[in-house]
């Protein structure tokens, strides 16, 4: 009985650190991976700032299927980021190179889930945002498939439904906010949001949400059957800048895509919005700056493989 209750005991104790990530978790095994990350990150960026935003979006696209475990880096036909609902995915290169270069020091040490994590950590640093600590010790994932990949929250699906599919993750309105806030640095294609430009209503005019001055400005910018793909920021005053912008233009009608600006008409995700884009209750900025790391890490967390699930691969890019 006694060696019974001391296995169930080794056994709960086992299955609670499996769980859990900490902060420097390679600083023995690999003290130099984080600096290796964020070396790659700065010099892809010097040459193209808009990587930031695609990094971070390439991490929130992973975390949203099967968890962080780097399945959207896997390459092939039916793999995760070949999705319809990953069009635009990029910022791959970064990762692969990072990972072959930590291989080259500490090889079958650092999982490419990690390598992604730090370096949407180190894309909202480059950008002015806040930076914070990533809990580290996930291990990458043996699936990747294009059909689980239906799940990820739509820019044409209401605020209820986003609410519905973050919960799923065991995010709450709060997060769902505070992580849109991401969009402060993003960009877009014009056909994601151009249907609500024209022929929006029934008697065919635009969405009335939009402040008539921006619709101008997007019409310039998206003409009636132009091109689709050109690119838009979300946020139209300082797309480079990880700031609270986002929120002031959700709350004055500017918001690009329309799951952004229905945070303005859902009552419990407009209190976060005004919190963030006011003037006094956003404190300058500072309080966007001290919840985003949070829900970061929140995500960043979601069904992670940790112990001896899953693996470590040699390339992000395919399963060993």
């Amino acid at each position: 009985m006694i060696v019974k209750f001391c296995f169930l005991v080794i056994l709960v104790m086992s299955l609670t650190v499996k769980a859990q990530l900490k902060t420097g978790f390679y600083s023995t095994s690999c003290p130099t991976a984080e600096s290796i990350v964020r070396s790659t990150v700065v010099s892809y960026f010097n040459n193209d700032p808009t990587i930031a935003p695609a990094l971070l979006r390439l991490h929130f696209h992973d975390c949203f299927v099967q968890g962080c475990d780097g399945s959207i880096l896997i390459a092939g036909f039916s793999a995760e980021r070949n999705s319809l609902t990953n069009l635009g995915l990029r910022g791959f290169e970064v990762i692969d190179n990072a990972k072959l270069q930590i291989e080259a020091v500490c090889p079958g040490v650092v999982s490419c889930a990690d390598i992604l994590a730090l370096a949407a950590r180190d894309a909202v640093d480059l950008t002015d945002g806040p930076s914070w600590s990533v809990p580290t010790g996930r291990r990458d994932g043996r699936i990747s498939l294009s059909s689980q990949a239906s799940n990820l929250p739509s820019p044409l699906e209401p605020v209820s439904v986003h609410r519905q599919k973050f919960a799923a993750k065991g995010l709450d309105d709060h997060d769902l906010v505070t992580l849109l806030g991401a969009h402060t640095i993003g960009q877009t294609d014009c056909r994601f949001f151009s249907y609500r430009m024209y022929n929006f209503t029934p008697t065919g005019n635009a969405d009335p949400s939009i402040n008539q001055a921006f619709l101008s400005q997007l019409q310039v910018i998206c003409p009636k059957n132009g091109d689709g793909l050109r690119k838009v920021a979300l946020d139209k005053d300082t797309p480079a800048k990880f700031d609270v912008s986002f929120f002031k233009n959700v709350r004055d009608g500017n918001g690009v895509l329309e799951s952004d600006q229905r945070l303005w008409e859902d009552s419990a995700t407009r209190r976060v919005v005004q919190n963030y884009g006011g003037f006094i209750r956003g404190l300058l900025g500072l309080r966007f700056d001290y919840e985003f790391p949070k829900a970061m890490i929140k995500l960043s967390s979601v069904d992670v493989k940790t112990g001896y699930d899953g693996e470590i691969r040699k390339v992000c890019s395919k399963f060993n």
